[in-house]
């Protein structure tokens, strides 16, 4: 359905129109659709390992043979424990080949955290990565709570698995081993060349995903995303950036088991038969090597991934010419960041946003030549999306041009509620708009911009303080790497204003408390200057890199 002329959308290039057609699809068929047109391009480099569209596509028939065997079938839900490995992609189009639903887990998670989202969702396969990797063992906390929870099987995989012979009788020597557990399926035997059962899905109404959310603001809640709300994201995302069909080389570090680097890191990548190189985890050093090595195109990241990419001490040295579009998502990127790395590379970084009910993203700046960039800003609306700015306190008052209110979205990627959970579905989506809970304003081109989280406010002396705000001007001294904001109680101002600051490195001992306050006051309000700095070696994060400021906050109630 057409969307109504928006003031951004006359900022939109020629060759992208402000609505598009989305595929009534399975996920799982956009691979088949790529594989088809596209049978050896490579799709997934992992390691030394390189397994052609075509090579995926037999791998995902055949492992969704073997679950349909196990009792998997359309509405079961399969558990992914998993970090960025190839069986991730092959379960992930498998189980949706299947009509099944994924859930996918936090590779962080401990064993409560697990137990609480495997028994919400019903989860009836879990698969999960058997390798301890120095002391890390994912299986360990699988099987603290094995008896806890209804799983019909648990399906055991090793990032041996793909390595070639050589490599493999070297990962000891990495302090890799795969290790056996009892009763338990090993999932290379499962790709046995079976074939899987023809299932009847309906994208707009079956779930795809049971995506949880942090669990930031309370109990972890699961977004119900349908095949739709998946694939028109990854249409959108597929366009926006542009990713060039079959022409693209994608480096996902982003974890697959978080909604964006679901969709920017595998959907849309597959959709478009780009190739994709699988990091498990994050080190500069080793994204350095990869982009310039294998001429990296697309690089989606979080603002600590670009921070610690332009403070390596080598990163002059390498040649990173070959990449042509970059978001930011997750966390506020610094707009020193975003023009150091973009000062270093061929590529245009900028910030964009959304959230797991959205599939995620919703707004992003531009990236084509010569287009409108404001920096601060997440952006515009996607295509199909629609945004405005309403009441905090009355959100059927849309607000004016420039006011700061709540931000929300409309759109095909928007969920269709949360699993098991009506009443927190109806405070979150009126109408078919879904209340973000992020405080924002529009300015008059139509550009959005966070002032901050609803729930992160700062009250000082009845004076609204928005911790990003303070966080932009701390991230523009030259020493502070990493920053984050809070108000904590005072018994006079109600609340005072803390940051949490960690120094780059040779700047320890360097720089007072003193010297950042002095350098805020010349920025900022009296009010919004910090009272309070601590000086950190580091900051709770979660695992894409947001700043918990929960956490921070709780730490401080328990002094």
């Amino acid at each position: 359905m057409e969307m109504a002329e928006r003031p951004w959308h006359r900022f939109y290039p020629p060759d992208l129109h402000h609505s598009l057609d989305y595929p009534k699809v399975s996920i799982s068929q956009l691979l088949k659709n790529s594989a088809e047109k596209y049978p050896n391009n490579t799709a997934v480099l992992f390691l030394d390992k390189r397994l052609s569209y075509k090579e995926l596509d037999v791998m995902v028939d055949s492992f969704a043979a073997s679950l349909h065997e196990l009792g998997i079938e359309k509405g079961s839900k399969v558990a992914l424990f998993l970090p960025n490995f190839p069986h991730f992609a092959i379960s992930y189009f498998a189980a949706l080949r299947l009509g099944a639903t994924v859930v996918p887990c936090n590779p962080l998670y401990k064993d409560k955290e697990l137990e609480y989202q495997l028994k919400d969702a019903g989860a009836e396969v879990l698969v999960v990565a058997a390798d301890k990797i120095g002391d890390n063992e994912l299986f360990r906390t699988v099987a603290n709570i094995r008896d806890r929870v209804n799983l019909r099987r648990i399906i055991t995989c090793s990032l041996t698995d793909f390595l070639s012979p050589v490599r493999r009788l070297l990962a000891p020597l990495k302090k890799v081993r795969k290790l056996s557990y009892p009763n338990t399926a090993d999932f290379m035997s499962m790709i046995n060349g079976g074939k899987p059962p023809s299932v009847n899905i309906d994208p707009m109404k079956d779930i795809a995903l049971l995506q949880y959310t942090g669990g930031t603001t309370g109990v972890s809640k699961g977004a119900m995303l349908s095949h739709y709300n998946l694939v028109s994201n990854a249409v959108m995302v597929s366009r926006w950036l542009p990713m060039r069909e079959g022409n693209e080389i994608n480096l996902a570090v982003l974890p697959f088991f978080h909604i964006y680097g679901l969709t920017v890191a595998l959907n849309a990548p597959i959709l478009t038969a780009t190739t994709i190189i699988m990091h498990p985890r994050f080190e500069a050093k080793q994204v350095l090597e990869t982009l310039e090595k294998e001429k990296v195109t697309v690089f989606c990241g979080v603002p600590p991934m670009y921070i610690a990419c332009i403070s390596h001490p080598d990163v002059s040295k390498y040649k990173l010419n070959t990449l042509r579009g970059c978001i930011s998502g997750a966390a506020s990127l610094p707009v020193s960041v975003m023009k150091s790395f973009n000062e270093l590379t061929s590529a245009n970084l900028v910030e964009g946003y959304g959230l797991t009910e959205a599939s995620p993203v919703t707004h992003c700046n531009l990236l084509h030549k010569g287009a409108l960039g404001k920096s601060g800003s997440i952006g515009i609306p996607l295509p199909d999306t629609d945004a405005k700015i309403v009441d905090l306190e009355n959100n059927a008052k849309e607000l004016p041009v420039g006011e700061v209110g709540e931000l929300c979205v409309k759109g095909p990627q928007v969920m269709l509620g949360y699993w098991n959970k009506p009443e927190e579905t109806a405070k979150m989506i009126k109408d078919g708009w879904l209340l973000t809970g992020d405080i924002a304003r529009m300015d008059e081109d139509g550009y959005f911009y966070i002032v901050d989280r609803k729930k992160d406010m700062i009250d000082v002396s009845g004076f609204k303080v928005w911790p990003r705000e303070v966080e932009e001007v701390l991230y523009e001294h030259p020493a502070i790497k990493d920053a984050a904001v809070i108000g904590i109680a005072d018994k006079y101002r109600g609340e005072t204003v803390k940051a949490f600051l960690v120094l780059k490195e040779g700047f320890q001992g360097q720089v007072s408390e003193d010297d950042i306050v002095k350098f805020c006051k010349e920025k900022i309000s009296t009010f919004k200057v910090p009272k309070i700095i601590e000086f950190r070696k580091e900051l709770p994060k979660t695992i894409i890199g947001k700043v918990l400021r929960r956490t921070l906050r709780e730490e401080e109630a328990s002094k």
